[in-house]
């Protein structure tokens, strides 16, 4: 039986937006593959790692008649890619064997039943769905992935909050040491749901999400994504694709109350000229404590940083100051990684003194706040 054919971009195209969360090496052998659900044209690919599944729907020609079947995905894309993308293919179904067909090519694929294939099961409690644009959500993400924790034994900062509450969807990263927040404006009223999406789950998002600059169109970028919340589960849908994820079990820090107000000092500064001065400061740091210190001066920033072998490194940079004179200092790490993440020209710097944590603000955007906790050096 024909289970699909179409041009090779085509399927390739449909099985790249479920295959990002396959992993090659898995406990059970069937998560390395995708599932492959035929109704007449309709061709179904579901991807699975018990945590999170995607799923797709595509218009792919084939023999008639209802077909269900399994076939490793990395393999599956690796074969595609090295075929012409005009090229048409075909996948044809011979008892337990696939066999993929371009050109003068043939590959014959092993497969695992369908019915072994671990579906995730849905919630049945899901809150109210709403929608942002793709874009919206792709920029909220990466304002805050930074500050993601990676393997903290606090398991909830490994995750990434979402708040929908009012007309805001709020987005919340920390690993104890920073914290970072961006906000974006929601259509509908919303009563208040907060999840903690797990990191693999942002990732993947980010990756499938279109924005204007990585090839998506500006009609198919304004698509929007819906979204829902469950107990323990998420639920995403966008450009032909469905989402669902397990979500991180545990009580986020309440970030309200991290997010220091009323600073005595602001510096507006020009981004790109902070971050290269960082960049060079920080060559010269020690590799096990990135620390950098700041002197704050009317008029002047001074930048400096050593390290274990007394080696020194010194910048200097005019700034619109005229308050008190203090030195602070930072994991230079933490500085570079916001400043690398914004796009505007310029940043505000508010502090309080030299023991309280740093706000990193965008003077074009209220919606986004970087909190930095000082480091001693």
């Amino acid at each position: 039986m024909i289970v699909l054919k179409a041009a090779q971009e085509k399927v390739l195209s449909a099985l790249q937006s479920v295959g990002g969360i396959v992993e090659r090496r898995h406990t059970l052998p069937i998560l390395a593959n995708v599932l492959i659900r035929k109704s007449g044209a309709n061709v179904e690919l579901t991807t699975s790692d018990l945590e999170i599944q995607v799923r797709t729907r595509a218009q792919l020609d084939g023999d008639e008649g209802d077909f269900a079947i399994t076939v490793g995905a990395k393999k599956l894309m690796d074969i595609l890619k090295s075929l012409p993308s005009d090229q048409t293919v075909s996948l044809t179904a011979n008892q337990s064997k696939l066999t993929l067909q371009g050109g003068k090519s043939r590959f014959t694929l092993q497969s695992l039943p369908a019915e072994d294939f671990p579906l995730v099961q849905e919630a049945a409690d899901f809150g109210p769905a709403f929608s942002v644009p793709q874009k919206t959500l792709k920029n909220l993400i990466s304002q805050v992935h930074f500050s993601l924790a990676v393997h903290d034994i606090r398991y909830y900062l490994n995750g990434i909050l979402f708040v929908a509450e009012g007309n805001s969807l709020t987005l919340v990263a920390t690993d104890g040491h920073r914290l970072a927040l961006a906000q974006a404006n929601l259509e509908v009223d919303m009563p208040k749901q907060e999840v903690i999406l797990p990191r693999k789950t942002v990732l993947e998002l980010q990756r499938l999400l279109k924005d204007d600059a990585k090839g998506g169109s500006n009609d198919e970028a304004q698509q929007m994504i819906e979204m829902r919340f469950a107990g323990n589960q998420a639920k995403f849908n966008f450009g032909g694709l469905e989402f669902v994820t397990k979500l991180v079990e545990g009580k986020f820090p309440d970030f309200n109350r991290v997010i220091p107000k009323n600073h005595k000092h602001h510096i507006t500064i020009g981004r790109t000229t902070l971050l290269s001065s960082l960049q060079r400061a920080a060559i010269l740091t020690s590799e096990k404590f990135k620390g950098v210190r700041m002197n704050f001066a009317p008029g002047l920033l001074g930048i400096a940083s050593s390290n274990a072998e007394q080696e020194e490194a010194k910048e200097e940079l005019e700034i619109d100051y005229g308050g008190d004179t203090f030195e602070i200092g930072f994991n230079v790490g933490y500085l570079m990684d916001v400043l690398a993440n914004m796009s505007q020209d310029m940043v505000t710097v508010s502090l309080q003194d030299a023991n309280s944590s740093a706000l990193i603000t965008n003077p074009e955007f209220e919606g986004f706040k970087y909190v930095v906790m000082p480091m001693r050096i």
